[in-house]
């Protein structure tokens, strides 16, 4: 699906990013207690690789999600909402510490992430709040600064996951949405102290990479074909190296076992790393998989389709799944919401003290801001640390002084998905991207004239003074941000010079 998530290039597909977001902002409710105390209850849901266009919401018709609605419809809703880093990891080092990631150190999925620095939660509970972490994190090592953690040990397991209850693991039988909300709501019911306000990291491992469905939605969507994105074909023309090498497109890198899930290969019959996922089953879960997906790849294969028509075919059965996924996720907000009265990626708030419902929020926003956000509402001083900016005052309307551009950086390569070292900067109109490492190459995209990012014009004469703007745009931030090309050859010792 063709996403505009941050500054990676558009391709048919992105996995290993962290993309649903959605808070809430709870007034305390609390049996027995008056309303005086002015500390708000934080509940923070995330969803990983969850696109804005697979939220309702967001109006692009793919599925129904009526509770994630729910909080756009009674809140607000960010129409350029961003990350700094577009990958599992680093996204969640950088929410949590409200620093870049060449400042927080988690510049990719490999490298360590100290937990020793400081971070929110840490800091509200020094503030007098009760902290809880649950579900996909990421990042290894005990979770410092909460109560209480019970999560997924790297990406996790979709089926019969296992869990690491306060540095405890064990495997848990089940399918892991339903279980992180299950463990959710039983912190909130019963294990924590309801003298004081908390802060609740709901984390759901869910839409990632390799989205196997819930049983109960296994058949949901079948009898459905997706539409197909306008540059579903594009061959990338007129855009650079980056674009034409990564690793990350329908047909020629989903795997027939991991993504498509056949238990062996159509073509060869080898067995597939779906056959070991499959394993992870219990004989009740095996059996319901098989009844609804062997009749489909049966079918598929008398007609083994190739070309264009394979490329369909995969991208309705990563489509369907997806969204079943996703589906999942959305009975679980729906099941916390009703406890109490949650590069472009989805975020919504809700917060009734100060919240008008139906807001829409504009503004540049990115990932880096929750943690100081987080903080302002809990009533805490601004964290000098932190890079990030609160913004209580433009979602509340109080204020429409903002920033004009965001700046990212992505590390990770050579690894998965082949996607080349870049740092950028995006403004509402503009995007100038910087490839590096083992190419030198810029490209430049006007977002207003060209939203999917189709033509590069960085050499068009037309836009010489808007590219020599845009250049002193990420200079500047480059220095906010105590990022340059010393820092990044401090992370990458072996950085080649092309």
């Amino acid at each position: 699906m063709v996403t505009d998530l941050n500054f990676k290039m558009k391709i048919q597909i992105k996995t290993g990013i962290t993309l649903g977001l959605c808070l809430a902002g709870l007034a305390p409710v609390c049996a027995g207690q008056t309303r005086v105390r002015q500390k708000p209850n934080i509940l923070f849901i995330m969803s990983d690789d969850h696109g804005y266009q697979a939220i309702s919401a967001y109006g692009y018709g793919l599925n129904s999600t009526p509770n994630i609605d729910r909080l756009a419809r009674e809140g607000a809703i960010f129409t350029r909402a961003f990350v700094t880093n577009s990958l599992c990891a680093p996204s969640r080092a950088v929410m949590l510490t409200g620093k870049y990631s060449h400042i927080n150190g988690k510049i990719d999925n490999t490298a360590p992430f100290d937990w020793n620095q400081m971070n929110f939660p840490k800091i509200l509970q020094q503030n007098g709040y009760q902290t809880a972490l649950i579900g996909k994190i990421h990042l290894s090592g005990l979770p410092q600064g909460f109560d209480y953690s019970n999560v997924l040990p790297g990406q996790g397991e979709y089926y019969n996951p296992d869990f690491i209850e306060n540095g405890v693991r064990q495997r848990v039988p089940g399918y892991v949405t339903t279980l992180t909300t299950k463990y959710t709501l039983e912190w909130l019911d019963k294990k924590r102290d309801k003298s004081k306000p908390f802060c609740l990291l709901y984390h759901q491992k869910a839409p990632h990479r390799n989205w196997l469905p819930e049983e109960k939605y296994l058949n949901l969507f079948e009898d459905r074909d997706f539409p197909f994105p306008d540059n579903f074909f594009d061959d990338y023309t007129g855009r650079g190296t980056a674009a034409h090498t990564q690793e990350m497109g329908i047909v020629k890198d989903m795997e027939w076992g991991h993504d498509m899930k056949f238990e062996n290969d159509p073509y060869t019959g080898q067995p597939t790393k779906f056959a070991q996922d499959i394993q992870r089953m219990d004989e009740k879960q095996r059996k319901g998989w098989r009844g609804a997906y062997d009749a489909r790849n049966e079918e598929f294969k008398k007609t083994m389709p190739v070309g264009r028509d394979l490329a369909k075919w995969k991208y309705q059965r990563y489509i369907r799944d997806y969204l079943k996924c996703i589906q999942s996720i959305d009975d679980g907000v729906g099941e916390v919401l009703d406890y109490e009265e949650s590069f472009r990626t989805p975020l919504l708030i809700r917060y009734p003290r100060e919240i008008k419902p139906g807001t829409v929020v504009k503004q540049l926003v990115m990932n880096l801001d929750f943690a100081p956000t987080f903080l302002n509402y809990a009533g805490v001083g601004d964290q000098k640390e932190m890079q990030g900016e609160s913004f209580r005052k433009v979602v509340s309307g109080e204020s429409t002084n903002w920033r004009d551009a965001i700046y990212y950086h992505y590390f990770e390569y050579p690894a998965v998905h082949a996607v080349k070292r870049h740092y950028g900067v995006r403004t509402e109109r503009y995007k100038l991207i910087h490839f590096y490492y083992d190419i030198d190459e810029w490209e430049l995209y006007d977002l207003e004239k060209d939203p999917h990012e189709m033509k590069n014009v960085y050499t068009d004469p037309g836009y010489t003074a808007i590219r020599a703007g845009l250049h002193k745009k990420l200079d500047d931030l480059r220095l906010r941000y105590k990022d340059s090309d010393e820092v990044t050859r401090s992370f990458l010792p072996k950085i080649q010079t092309p």
